[in-house]
Parts: structure tokens; sequence; C-alpha cells
């Protein structure tokens, strides 16, 4: 992980005090990796730095916005969004979670895997969209009632499904890495060619969790069964919600298949999706994201 927290002149986005402050949220980043593998450290050092951490990035954040309205930046809303996601859901979630574990490994690696992960996408896209090199990713931002009613209906039926109590952590997931994971691609089309496609990542420690449950015994290494239960309970999401706004009577499923880490990131990369989220269950996290066509 520390290799990835070193600044590197691609995050260069042109602007002096964004790049010098850009840099200094890396820097940051790297001094809290160091501070989470010394052993030495006690649960005090590692948070007093993600409080620096979260302070400095909001502070950065009201700065950026200013210099947005400055030049009169058109993407200025959806962009603020952005910000506001980080602000008011990741980081209070992502705090929260190492306040209950006492600063577990396991959250601290949550904290930074995020941020770092949220840093490089947002840094290489969106903020190089402030200056005309890139365009920025969330072209369209579904926010409000239907933002919402989603969010109700997925925190239900994971609660349904897994008896786990859920809260959202992010309404922008971008790919950011939160441990090792079962990524699941479905596909569904309808009689008008209409595809959607759902993808679901869920965290190892969650299904680990879940299907040890379910089959009343511990279980502790990812393998076929794990894999096999896991696609066939996104399954049962999907069936559940009725893909959200498509009702699953108009629509069939096509195919289903894992993919890996780095697929996944490719495909966000490449493409628009219309709703990406990432939730904590309390075992483990789990990202939602849709592409309608």
């Amino acid at each position: 992980m520390s290799k990835e927290a070193e600044w590197n002149k691609r995050f260069n986005i042109g602007v002096d005090s964004i790049d010098t402050a850009h840099r200094k949220l890396f820097s940051i980043v790297q001094k809290l990796i160091r501070l989470s593998k010394d052993e030495n450290n006690g649960p005090w050092a590692c948070a007093e730095g993600i409080k620096y951490f979260k302070n400095y990035a909001i502070e950065h954040f009201t700065d950026e916005e200013k210099y947005m309205l400055s030049i009169g930046y058109n993407g200025y809303e959806i962009h603020k969004r952005l910000h506001d996601d980080m602000r008011y859901k990741t980081l209070p979630a992502l705090e929260k979670d190492l306040t209950k574990s006492n600063y577990s490994q396991e959250s601290i690696h949550h904290f930074l895997g995020i941020c770092l992960g949220w840093l490089t996408t947002h840094i290489l896209i969106e903020d190089r969209a402030i200056t005309g090199k890139i365009s920025n990713r969330w072209k369209t931002d579904h926010t409000g009632a239907d933002m919402d009613a989603l969010e109700r209906a997925l925190i239900s039926t994971l609660h349904e499904i897994f008896r786990l109590q859920t809260e959202i952590v992010s309404e922008h997931y971008s790919g950011e890495d939160f441990g090792n994971s079962l990524i699941i691609r479905l596909t569904y089309s309808s009689a008008v060619k209409k595809n959607v496609q759902i993808f679901m990542v869920l965290e190892e420690s969650l299904m680990l969790s879940v299907v040890s449950a379910m089959l009343d015994m511990p279980l502790t290494k990812m393998d076929k069964l794990v894999m096999n239960a896991g696609r066939e309970l996104s399954l049962r999401i999907v069936e559940h919600l009725g893909i959200y706004c498509h009702p699953t009577s108009h629509y069939h499923l096509e195919s289903s298949h894992f993919m890996t880490l780095e697929q996944f990131r490719k495909t966000l990369y490449l493409e628009i999706f219309d709703y990406s989220l990432l939730l904590n269950t309390g075992h483990g996290y789990f990202a939602f994201c849709v592409k309608c066509e």
C-alpha cells in the first residue's frame, strides 16, 4: 500500500494551491500507513493522525470549491456533491467504524484503503476535469428521492437476507479498495433489448460470516462453496430489489460471472454508472453498482 501512496507527477492538475494540498494529503496517508504498521503505537496515535487527515481534507475541499467558483467551473455542483459525500457520509462512517473497533487493524485498513483510493480516482478524474484535461465521471448524479428510496430498499434487503444492520458509507463509490473481496457481475435484459448490469463487491469477511451462519459452522477461507453461495445471494438481493426501478418480470438474467478487482476497476473507469453505493454491514463492506443501458 505504501507505494500506492507515493506522489506521482501525473496527479498534478496545474493549479499550484491544489497540487500542494494534494501532495500534503498523500504525505499524511503515508505517515498513517507507517503508524498503523508500528506495533509500538497505540490506538491514540492513529486516532490523532486520522483526525488531522480529516480536518486537512475538509479544509482542502473548501479551498478547492472556492477556486472552482472563481473560474466559473460548470461542473461545480456535481463536484461539490462528491466532496459532501466524503465530508458527511464516508468520513463519519469510517470514523464510527474506527471508534467501535478501537482502531483495529481491519478498520484502519478500511479507512486507508478507501481514502487512498478515493483520493487517487478523484484527483485523476474529477480534479483534472476542473482544468479541462478530462471529462468528469459523474455527468449525471442521482440524488434526492430516487437515491433515498434505493438506499432504504437496499438496507432493508440486506437486513432481511444477511440479518445485519447496514449503513451507507458512500453514494459515489469509485472502486476504492476495502480488502479482499468477491466481485460479481450480473447482466439482465428485457424484450425491448434494454440491459441492466449489476455489480456487487462483497468483502471476504462478510461472505465468510454470512455463509458460516448459514451452515452453522466456522469457515476461514474463500473456496468454491463460499463463492457460489455469494453468487446465489447476489441473485436473491437483485430479485428482492426488483432491480430497483426495473421490475424483474420485465427482465431476465442473461449472465452472471465473477470479476477480478482489476477488471471491475477498469469497467468503473471506462463506463458511466447510474448508481454506485458503498455500505458497511458491520461484518464487512459491500458495494452495489448499477449501469442501465
